[in-house]
């Protein structure tokens, strides 16, 4: 990226962008991994709610990213994406093996790649495809980033705006950091205890797997001398970071807290309320970015019990409900989360996003309603988010009461069960 560039980014207003977080026995109260990220985009952006069926691929085939065209796999797996809904990739997501998977955007001492090439969201979607487990996506993820890089526009707008990637990953049995610059990546194993992630880089000294050349890197530019332990995240950082970094160190610490606070005891609740909590601003509503989609995974630990996760779809999670989302068989599409598509979309056009197209889903357009309905009158603001709020705890028990196997429901229930949810959501706001 241009000195001027850069400077012309400092100068945006600061977003207080995406925190993830990670929690593990004996830190869950009950054994379970619990995974949830809020993700934190331009204020008007949709973010829609995908699920993506398990295919075969034949040989030889292409699969086209947000930008570039990579070689597919064989077989990929199915995914459930929370995703911008202009891009092919994803902010968060989970697959039918119970991985999860989210990412930041970091800026690093590796300068920011202004070509289309991979962006970190194309990275979450495709470790999600093609990886069963955390580990196995960090394999996969860091491979795909060493031969096609990261970079590209991450914003739908004609001024680009770009960043390195920081991920938390998360299955039944650990949790894997996976932080990059450039080309360049360490990665951390987690297999107890909890764990969150801001705008930063945060892997020191505990590497449990890294880039081939990523010390040698670090040497030939003065950022290493060699001797003693190596840190990648002192070797990596900008040394005088950019405002929405300074901004992210807050946020990290207050997540951070929250999450010494409840360690023994996190549930999914738990991380609902933090991702909720805008004293810290980890819930972001400002005139520039907010909080356009958040997501709570449970993964239990006995593999006979299903993964849920819980997603909003709409902006504001201290204003939105939590659904439960399970990967059975026959899944029943949710049109009313999945936004509109365009013949001549701008965002596939060169050059791109000259103009702007109405991505609104339906449960944006009428959850948009219902937030500016709360602002003019409180009362009855008050009595509907009480009522999303009783929607919510319903999701909740009931999926309590399945995982605790007092309830058997049926597998065209659980099918359904993200579209009922949806749908009940729908009619309290008409």
């Amino acid at each position: 990226m241009s000195r001027a560039r850069f400077r012309m980014a400092e100068q945006d207003p600061v977003p207080s962008s995406c925190d993830c977080f990670v929690a593990l026995p004996p830190d869950t109260a009950a054994p379970a991994v619990i995974f949830g990220k809020n993700s934190d985009r331009p204020r008007h952006e949709v973010q829609e709610v995908v699920y993506i069926p398990a295919a075969v691929h034949p040989p030889g085939s292409k699969v086209q990213c947000t930008y570039l065209e990579i070689e597919q796999v064989e077989r990929t797996h199915a995914v459930v994406l929370s995703r911008p809904a202009w891009l092919w990739g994803a902010e968060m997501g989970a697959n039918e093996h119970g991985l999860c998977v989210g990412n930041e955007g970091v800026w690093t001492r590796e300068p920011v790649g202004e070509e289309e090439a991979l962006l970190g969201m194309d990275l979450v979607r495709l470790g999600l495809e093609r990886a069963s487990c955390a580990r196995e996506a960090v394999e996969v993820m860091a491979a795909l980033l060493e031969r096609y890089g990261q970079g590209g526009s991450c914003k739908e707008e004609p001024e680009p705006f770009s960043y390195h990637n920081t991920f938390l990953l998360a299955d039944r049995c650990e949790a894997w950091l996976l932080e990059t610059a450039g080309s360049y990546w360490a990665a951390r194993r987690l297999q107890e205890g909890s764990c969150n992630i801001s705008n930063q880089l945060s892997i020191g000294r505990e590497i449990s797997a890294e880039h081939a050349g990523l010390r040698q890197r670090a040497r030939s530019q003065g950022w290493w001398s060699g001797q003693g332990e190596f840190s990648f995240a002192e070797a990596f950082s900008l040394p005088q970071q950019p405002p929405r970094m300074e901004a992210a160190k807050a946020r990290y610490q207050a997540g951070k807290e929250l999450l010494r606070q409840h360690a023994g005891h996190i549930t999914a609740e738990t991380f609902m309320a933090i991702l909720r909590d805008k004293a810290s601003g980890i819930c972001v509503d400002s005139e520039g970015f907010r909080t356009a989609g958040s997501m709570v995974s449970v993964l239990p630990q006995d593999p006979a019990l299903p993964c849920v996760h819980f997603f909003t779809a709409t902006p504001d999670p201290s204003r939105s409900v939590f659904k439960p989302f399970i990967f059975v068989a026959g899944i029943k599409p949710v049109p009313q989360v999945a936004s509109p598509t365009f013949h001549d979309d701008p965002a596939r056009q060169v050059p791109r996003f000259q103009r702007r197209v109405d991505r609104r889903h339906q449960l944006y357009r009428r959850h948009q309603a219902a937030l500016e309905m709360m602002e003019e009158d409180q009362e009855k603001g008050q009595k509907l988010l009480q009522t999303l709020r009783d929607l919510e705890q319903q999701g909740l028990e009931g999926v309590k009461a399945l995982l605790g196997g007092r309830v058997t429901p049926s597998p065209e229930e659980l099918a359904d069960l993200f579209f009922d949810c949806v749908e009940a959501e729908m009619k309290f706001y008409t």
